[in-house]
């Protein structure tokens, strides 16, 4: 990738963070206010799924 195309893309990446950053700011806060947040719900069916991809790299690998 050529340096202009680098340049471009970060700055693309920026814009995108400050363009996001009230919503996310916004949610974040909105998160710690929760009274009951289920985390615990939504870790094991990601952790499964690290696990499974996990399991397919060693298979392929073999």
């Amino acid at each position: 990738m050529a340096l202009w195309e680098q340049i471009l893309l970060g700055m693309g990446g920026l814009l995108m963070l400050f363009f996001f950053w009230p919503g996310a700011k916004a949610a974040l806060e909105r998160s710690k206010e929760a009274e009951n947040p289920d985390w615990q719900g939504a870790l094991i069916p990601i952790a499964i799924v690290v696990l499974f991809v996990i399991v397919l790299i060693m298979l392929a690998k073999n």
